[in-house]
């Protein structure tokens, strides 16, 4: 790839992402109702587990063990933490405004590249940064108040847990260059182990079995979990952190698109605003990956 040129493949794979991974927020609201919070993260890793298995076995490719600490940190961070505490969100917070305050989740990616890979921002990551944060704010409106200030801190360390771990994943392709199917494998089989327990310690929602949940399933298992995991995987391998957590702000935009077409909740004037300034902070963000890019070649 020459200096300066924007790798067209990642961000492709990342649009696949954000489509899959903004409906499936709308799922999540609708199973709320079907089944516990925690059974269904644990569920649907076990699906995407399952998948990805047969995937890398068809390959011959046989699943080794990736790098113990940084593997498990991001499956507690990143695979376990924030499904749960998202999931938990929404039983009492609306889709839309759950996903924003879970989607801060790139500025502590900014973070954390920062003190740990020592990816220090640029001054156009830094505007890009501001306009997304403001875009964030436009559709959260706090000034209306945040409804349940539970359901919100679960979102917000979600956002912060899913920063940690995308930058400990970015950490380990970096050291170790891992299969990027192998560590999918991996994370979903201890997203669904480490989700077990919670099963068992906190009470759930009756389970009701039928032909929405079955669907439900099948697509957070399949899509959303194995297809979406792979794809996010893909994309963190090539890109840097910062670039790829901060366009993962598009899940959040196109959620509200989806809440307010799917669920009725229906955009603000504020909201659509926010949206503009976040689509604005993703132009920038992207500009700036090309151009640190360029930079570090010349």
């Amino acid at each position: 790839m020459k200096a300066g040129e924007i790798d067209r493949g990642a961000m492709l794979l990342m649009m696949l992402t954000v489509v899959l991974w903004a409906f499936s927020w709308i799922e999540m609201k609708r199973l709320s109702t079907l089944i516990g919070a925690f059974d269904l993260v644990m569920v649907r890793y076990m699906i995407a587990f399952v998948v990805l298995l047969g995937l890398m076995l068809v390959s011959g490719r046989k699943p080794k063990l990736p790098p113990l600490w940084l593997t498990l940190g991001v499956a507690v961070f990143q695979t376990t933490a924030f499904q749960c505490l998202c999931q938990l969100a929404l039983i009492s917070g609306g889709a839309g405004h759950v996903v924003m305050l879970a989607y801060t989740m790139p500025f502590w990616v900014v973070v954390f590249a920062w003190l740990l890979l020592g990816d220090r921002p640029t001054r156009l990551h830094v505007v890009g940064f501001l306009f997304a944060g403001l875009g964030l704010v436009g559709i959260i409106a706090p000034w209306k108040g945040l409804g349940s200030m539970s359901g919100s801190l679960l979102a917000l360390t979600g956002g912060i847990s899913w920063g940690l771990g995308a930058v400990l994943a970015k950490m380990m392709f970096k050291r170790h260059s891992p299969d990027v199917l192998n560590v999918a494998v991996w994370q979903m089989l201890l997203g669904a182990i480490l989700t077990w327990p919670f099963t068992l310690i906190f009470p759930q929602t009756p389970i009701v079995w039928g032909a929405e949940l079955y669907w439900g399933l099948a697509y957070m298992g399949i899509l959303a979990s194995a297809v979406g995991w792979w794809l996010w995987l893909s994309v963190v391998q090539r890109v840097s952190a910062t670039v790829a957590g901060m366009s993962s702000l598009g899940v959040p935009v196109l959620a509200v698109v989806f809440a307010w077409l799917i669920l009725g909740e229906r955009a603000t004037n504020w909201e659509l605003a926010g949206i503009v300034m976040i689509m604005a902070g993703l132009v920038i963000v992207t500009l700036a990956g090309a151009h640190k890019a360029s930079g570090a070649r010349s």
